[in-house]
């Protein structure tokens, strides 16, 4: 049974908020469930689609043991059944704290979710189209002199989720600084006085990110830093349509 989403202000008591969070967890197990299965049908496709950025001698990666084949397929769709699921994850857990909002805050914060979900399917494609072939490029290449490369398909594909997971984090930099911007955390002068400082920051968690190459290492960490520089100006953008909301606000 579909949850009830409650009515704006609402009164419930606790049973019936317990009641309502244990249906939406339910629904978004099974959206999860369902969608890891349809991903499991087409995981062949998933994983060609995951190796087609590596060279084309090395995309038959190599299981060690009996059980890898069937153990990756079931990881891989698993990521994929996550990541299908996620708007409608959202979804629930936005259902159940709306009602405690405000229209405008439901506004403002329905705004930040369509923002950031854009922000994240930017990084994915950036790091599946730009990012990868390049750093798994760079490191099957590196010094076939000395080594013989064997790609283990468990860690291969390990290495492309965290990697792609780390890129759309990077990505959400600008929806993060809006939101501490909101909160009164930062303001953009100072985000402004302390720009110097910020880039060094950003360069530290580029290098924090997964990626053990060079080549991955600033393909993540230019756009960090025009993100960065993008997300000073949204500041300053947002804190100036604020005031002008506050004037309205005390003019009526």
């Amino acid at each position: 049974m579909r949850p009830r989403r409650l009515a704006h202000e609402e009164e419930a008591t606790l049973v019936e908020h317990l009641e309502e969070l244990r249906g939406r967890i339910m629904v978004s197990l099974a959206a999860v469930a369902v969608a890891t299965a349809v991903a499991f049908v087409f995981h062949g496709t998933l994983l060609e689609w995951l190796a087609r950025p590596l060279p084309p001698a090395h995309r038959h990666v190599a299981a060690f043991g009996v059980a890898e084949p069937f153990s990756v397929s079931v990881a891989v769709s698993l990521y994929a059944g996550l990541l299908f699921a996620v708007p409608l994850i959202l979804w629930q857990v936005w259902s159940f704290l709306a009602p405690a909002l405000d229209p405008a805050a439901e506004r403002r914060i329905l705004a930040l979710a369509a923002f950031g979900l854009v922000l994240g399917a930017a990084g994915l494609a950036f790091g599946y189209g730009v990012l990868l072939p390049r750093a798994v490029h760079w490191l099957t290449g590196y010094d076939p002199s000395h080594f013989r490369l064997l790609i283990r398909a468990s860690s291969y594909y390990s290495f492309v989720v965290s990697v792609l997971l780390g890129v759309v984090c990077v990505f959400e930099l600008p929806l993060i600084v809006l939101a501490l911007v909101g909160l009164g955390v930062l303001t953009s002068a100072g985000l402004r006085r302390n720009r110097r400082r910020g880039y060094f920051i950003v360069a530290a968690a580029a290098l924090a990110l997964p990626g053990p190459d060079p080549v991955t290492t600033m393909l993540e960490l230019l756009p960090m830093w025009a993100l960065f520089e993008g997300s000073i100006w949204l500041a300053v953008l947002a804190e100036r349509r604020a005031a002008k909301m506050a004037l309205v606000g005390a003019g009526a």
